[in-house]
């Protein structure tokens, strides 16, 4: 009990020195933040593979901390030297994160090998099971690290808005299938969505995310109808609706290459854009010069 204390001591050590805050932290080491709390609180351990991470997110040796060797000694079995002169961007497990993500939008999840993943970042085989040992945990980094980008364009995107219904437009935009980058995304949540009927895992990662992803159009909905953007609907069901309106138009959108006949980018754009006209925006209030002429009685 005292070498996991002792553990957790070093790993906040680690964290204080990066200057961000756990929950950052936590998405630098592509660890969910939950069981990251969990390990510095004492309940539940470190993995060996978690350690990894979070050794080369500190620019730490990996067996400092676990005690078994010293601030400046090198790890035995480190298959990768902590110091490195031209280390990539965001460090290794990031770099193995989003070639991963590459290469499943490119090629399927079931279709990536580990040998193809560590030629795309220039390492070795022993590098990325270092990191991370198996399919399912390079899996659920891949999507873990997708849900957090998504969540921080939406936090950028909601901040630029004026009210509730241009809040509602940034965030359709953002789904909106129109350039690689989100592409790629999109065929990942694909292949989430079928591991997801399979690994238990996976299932809870994929409902987490979209009952936040639900709450947050739930919630701009709610601030619509108080604003007086939005009538006064029912903010969970619409939400619900919306988002599998954004879900079923981008598998459209993604089902063929930009150009070759399929729906578009552009369609879904303005069918989804056409549902916060037709289901949620407030009519404008009524005129004295208005005629029956008006589109709106």
């Amino acid at each position: 009990m005292r070498q996991e204390f002792d553990v957790a001591a070093r790993v906040r050590q680690v964290i204080d020195e990066a200057g961000c805050s756990q929950r950052e932290f936590a998405r630098r080491v592509v660890m969910d933040p939950s069981k990251l709390s969990r390990s510095l609180g004492g309940t539940r351990r470190f993995t060996v593979a978690e350690l990894a991470r979070i050794a080369d997110a500190g620019r730490v040796d990996a067996g400092w901390l676990l005690g078994t060797t010293g601030p400046g000694e090198p790890a035995a079995d480190t298959p990768e030297p902590a110091a490195r002169t031209s280390p990539p961007e965001g460090g290794r497990p990031l770099q193995i994160v989003r070639e991963t993500v590459r290469l499943i939008a490119e090629h399927g999840f079931h279709s990536v090998r580990v040998a193809d993943i560590a030629a795309a970042c220039d390492t070795s085989t022993a590098a990325i099971h270092y990191h991370f040992p198996g399919r399912a945990e390079l899996l659920e980094a891949a999507v873990r690290w997708c849900m957090d980008e998504d969540t921080m364009r939406r936090a950028a995107r909601l901040a630029e808005a004026d009210d509730a219904l241009e809040e509602l437009r940034q965030l359709i935009d953002l789904q909106v299938p129109d350039s690689t980058q989100q592409r790629h995304q999109w065929l990942v949540w694909m292949d989430l969505w079928s591991e997801a009927a399979r690994s238990t895992a996976i299932g809870q990662l994929h409902a987490a995310f979209y009952r936040e992803w639900r709450r947050t159009i739930a919630e701009v909905i709610r601030r619509g109808i108080d604003q007086g953007v939005f009538r006064d609907v029912d903010p969970e069901f619409s939400a619900l609706r919306l988002t599998a309106l954004i879900d079923g138009f981008a598998t459209q959108v993604v089902a063929t290459a930009p150009g070759e006949g399929g729906t578009s980018a552009e369609v879904m754009r303005t069918a989804c854009l056409a549902y916060l006209d037709t289901e949620l925006s407030a009519q404008p209030p009524h005129r004295p010069d208005e005629t029956r002429s008006s589109p709106f009685p």
